[in-house]
């Protein structure tokens, strides 16, 4: 899964608040980012679609896990590298 960043703009004293009570009771600001970015998706996006995306994200995990077999050519050279030693 590649991920996408993204930048907002926020008053930088709210920020400076935010960040100084969210420290406070240890909250993480990054965790409740992806928390609130996370419900805006399922709250926004259909059910039939986000299925389609975790469908289609768990093959290319399942491709990417897999291992690659040498290609074609690479074969061939390799077995013609075979027949051109002396033995």
């Amino acid at each position: 899964m590649k991920n996408a960043t993204l930048t907002i703009s926020f008053d930088s004293e709210k920020l400076d608040a935010l960040t100084y009570h969210m420290d406070k009771k240890e909250a993480d600001l990054q965790g409740e980012l992806n928390d609130t970015m996370q419900k805006l998706y399922e709250k926004h996006v259909p059910q039939a679609t986000r299925e389609y995306i975790e469908d289609k994200i768990k093959r290319d995990a399942e491709v990417k896990d897999k291992p690659k077999r040498p290609s074609r050519s690479t074969q061939t050279s390799a077995i013609r590298g075979q027949d051109n030693n002396p033995a």
